[in-house]
């Protein structure tokens, strides 16, 4: 087998300043009513509420990993992108970036939310995306236990969109109708 282009002698690792990250929430919702519902949340900023605060709520578990230069980074930017559309998927692209005391860059994630129907009643909202971590020998000494806190935050943030989903504001959810935890790739 022949390469279809030539093969460098020494691989670049393109994503090693990478931490890749998803996650996914299956929703009791119909997918029209979830992305009528996330247009809203995008436009009345409950997304960039929702990102702030599942950033917020992991600074505590950063300081206690990385020291306290972690808890001095803060949530500077929160970008979305219009919410695009077809007749199976919602999708809105999404970057955080987090800045350090000097003002240099600690981590950047850009992802992207996305609503598609798994059943008549059921919508899976996804996030996919990768955290660029602080360029340099400082987000080079990242263990595991940092890079779970990332995961944490994502799975703060998603649960706030999940549960403005399926409860939007000013109504009642009826009992047994909130978001369904399954591992990303469960097919029912």
């Amino acid at each position: 087998m022949t390469a279809a282009w030539p093969v460098p002698e020494l691989w670049t690792g393109a994503v090693t300043d990478h931490i890749v990250v998803g996650d996914r929430v299956l929703l009791d919702v119909s997918f029209c009513a979830a992305r009528a519902r996330l247009q809203l949340l995008a436009r009345d900023e409950v997304l960039l509420r929702a990102s702030e605060e599942a950033y917020g709520e992991n600074i505590a578990g950063m300081v206690r990993l990385a020291g306290p230069t972690a808890g001095l980074s803060r949530l500077a930017g929160v970008g979305l992108e219009d919410l695009a559309e077809t007749d199976d998927c919602a999708h809105i692209a999404l970057q955080w970036e987090a800045i350090a005391a000097d003002g240099k860059l600690f981590a950047a994630l850009d992802a992207d939310l996305m609503l598609v129907p798994a059943g008549d009643q059921i919508t899976a909202v996804d996030l996919a995306g990768a955290y660029r971590l602080q360029p340099g020998r400082a987000g080079a000494g990242l263990d595991q236990a940092i890079v779970g806190r990332y995961a944490a935050a994502i799975r703060s943030f998603l649960a706030r969109v999940a549960c403005a989903l399926v409860h939007p504001a000013g109504t009642a959810g009826p009992a047994g109708r909130s978001p369904l935890r399954r591992p990303l790739g469960y097919k029912p």
